[in-house]
């Protein structure tokens, strides 16, 4: 089999199972470690150097597990060593931004009605400014600042909202959302790779070497763990954001992503205050309901359509000059439009699924992959067939999209 756009997809689906695999044990490994910390019995000093411990069940059987405070006596046999959950989690999701933004930058990362620039230059753009946001933030924590928590994350809020505001003059406003989900997560995997996994490492070189670890490196990293834990709810909204229009294709878009972190915080917050038995403080329930009927409103605002723009990419130029598009265009017209339009038609919608209207040219050629793999080669579109798209018709799109390739 030859067909570049089948194989794209299924590279796709593989790195973003993969994706989804690795986050779901980062976040879960992470969400652990932080309960079990907060929840520590530390009235409990049973052996020399230990903070606290706790009796768990699961599986059916006990758990009994220490912290110590920077380390054991002595060097353990055998350590687990929890970081690759964080590497695999961050390489996958390169990985997909690459195959999704960068390659079909087209369609995705760059919108001309937001700034018209070329594609190359958006991927310059996109990863200088992971990298980026990684030094500033490394730098804020290693200043007076962070010896401040409460001023380091309000300054951390404040750099997120212009982040926000800055990704969503730059790239479309799905691809602006996502990459500020990409951006906090760099920062995420940063505190592993750069922080984290290097002062374990001189703990564990201490004790081999009969030193006794200073207790800096243990702070310093349960900080950067405390950042990672409040981040980790923001980052999968933003993930998820793509699938939603009236989180990505709202003028408000920025305003939305910034008030996510406000609603992440707020729900860790419960319940790492819960984990820590220092009560159940229901009141930040209260404020993320707030904070998500605010997000509700603001999705209502006048979605972002300006004036129909016929001009098209030189790839969707391709397909809107191959054999076949006139009679595809009809298809997709008579099939498709009355769903994926800017004013839908079909009851029950009231914005076009997944943000795609197909009424003009240049939208139908530039969907012209999705067109053809999800209404041509399968029967994915139109959803059970409701508008009756006959097999000669998905030959057409078939036809038409092989000899445009």
């Amino acid at each position: 089999m030859n067909d570049w756009a089948v194989l794209m997809a299924w590279a796709e689906f593989a790195v973003r199972w993969t994706h989804v695999i690795t986050a779901m044990a980062w976040i879960g490994s992470s969400f652990y470690f932080i309960a079990l910390d907060l929840g520590l019995d530390r009235k409990r000093n049973s052996a020399p150097g230990v903070d606290g411990e706790e009796w768990q069940v699961h599986g059916g059987g006990f758990y009994h597990v220490r912290k110590y405070l920077v380390a054991p006596e002595n060097m353990p046999e055998r350590l687990t060593w929890f970081k690759w959950e964080s590497y695999s989690t961050w390489l996958t999701g390169f990985a997909l931004l690459f195959l999704m933004y960068y390659l079909g930058g087209e369609l995705y990362l760059v919108d001309p009605k937001v700034l018209d620039i070329p594609v190359w230059q958006a991927c310059v753009l996109s990863v200088a400014s992971l990298a980026l946001g990684w030094i500033l933030y490394d730098r804020l924590c290693k200043s007076p600042l962070g010896r401040n928590p409460t001023g380091l994350m309000l300054l951390l809020f404040a750099i997120l909202v212009a982040v926000s505001w800055g990704y969503a003059q730059i790239f479309s406003g799905r691809a602006a959302l996502l990459h500020l989900g990409a951006f906090t997560a760099t920062i995420m995997t940063g505190n592993v790779f750069f922080v984290i996994m290097p002062n374990q490492r001189i703990v564990v070189a201490d004790l081999i070497a009969g030193r006794v670890p200073a207790a800096e490196f243990g702070v310093v990293a349960k900080q950067r763990s405390t950042h990672n834990n409040y981040l980790t709810l923001p980052v999968i909204f933003l993930m998820l954001s793509n699938h939603y229009p009236l989180a990505f294709a709202s003028e408000a878009n920025w305003i939305i992503a910034a008030l996510v972190f406000l609603m992440g915080v707020a729900i860790r917050n419960w319940f790492n205050t819960h984990h820590a038995r220092r009560g159940n403080p229901h009141w930040t329930w209260a404020v993320t309901a707030v904070i998500f009927v605010l997000i509700v409103w603001l999705s209502t605002a006048p979605m972002f359509r300006p004036p129909e723009d016929t001009a098209m990419g030189p790839r969707a130029e391709r397909f809107a000059a191959a054999e076949g598009f006139g009679e595809v265009r009809d298809i997709v017209l008579g099939r498709c439009s009355m769903c994926h339009a800017e004013e839908p038609v079909w009851a029950g919608l009231h914005w076009p699924p997944k943000g795609v209207a197909l009424e003009t040219d240049a939208q139908i050629a530039a969907e012209a992959e999705r067109i053809y793999l999800q209404a041509g080669l399968t029967r994915a579109m139109p959803p059970g067939n409701l508008s009756y798209m006959e097999p000669g018709e998905r030959a057409a799109i078939v036809s038409w999209y092989r000899g445009a390739e």
